[in-house]
């Protein structure tokens, strides 16, 4: 039996994890619309059948109570994109980690506004990446007013970040696969034409 990236529900639906049944419904009605075979100029058939399938889980408080305990585990693993060579060394590693990571912060603010931030503990588990090899990346992102620390000691994306992403992903596919995955909620998979960096020691 073939294994399957773990979805992201509640990216998918650009939710936060907490939000209300009345909140996935409302959301769930727009998106579904949107994304309707039968709707001329939005029509997605993969993205409607994932989105009927996180309603079909996220609205039966017994389903969402399990999917929920699969999704803090997959939060806690690292993600596939971050294991390419594309990360690993030298300046245009860096510059790839400094993307990665607004990438992620962008992804967050989307999805769950009232905590849009990630810590740095967070940052080192999904990148699987050492903090001392992500202080030079936090550092410059920070002096760019790219990203800033909220009173939780959390990293958040600013609107400068925001604008900075939007402007230079597209032409980064590596990267824009991460950004895109947060629309399809299948962010733990780097895709079948990646290439995985070498193990450090």
């Amino acid at each position: 039996m073939e294994d399957h990236p773990f979805v992201d529900y509640y990216e998918l639906m650009q939710i936060s994890p907490n939000a209300e049944p009345e909140t996935i419904k409302r959301v769930y009605r727009l998106l579904a619309a949107r994304y309707h075979p039968d709707n001329p100029e939005t029509a997605d058939y993969e993205a409607f059948v994932l989105l009927n399938e996180a309603h079909r889980v996220l609205s039966d408080p017994v389903l969402r109570a399990t999917y929920d305990q699969s999704y803090k585990i997959a939060r806690e693993e690292p993600l596939d994109v971050f294991n390419l060579k594309d990360f690993a060394v030298g300046i245009e590693g860096e510059n790839n980690r400094r993307m990665g990571m607004l990438c992620l912060l962008y992804n967050r603010r989307r999805s769950n506004e009232e905590r849009p931030g990630i810590s740095l503990l967070e940052f080192e588990s999904i990148m699987s990446f050492p903090r001392e090899h992500l202080m030079f990346t936090i550092w410059y992102l920070q002096s760019k007013k790219l990203i800033q620390r909220g009173e939780d000691s959390n990293y958040a994306i600013t609107a400068e970040g925001v604008d900075h992403v939007e402007q230079n992903l597209p032409q980064d596919t590596v990267l824009y696969h991460l950004l895109k995955s947060g629309g399809t909620g299948a962010a733990h998979s780097a895709g079948p034409h990646s290439e995985a960096r070498p193990k450090v020691d």
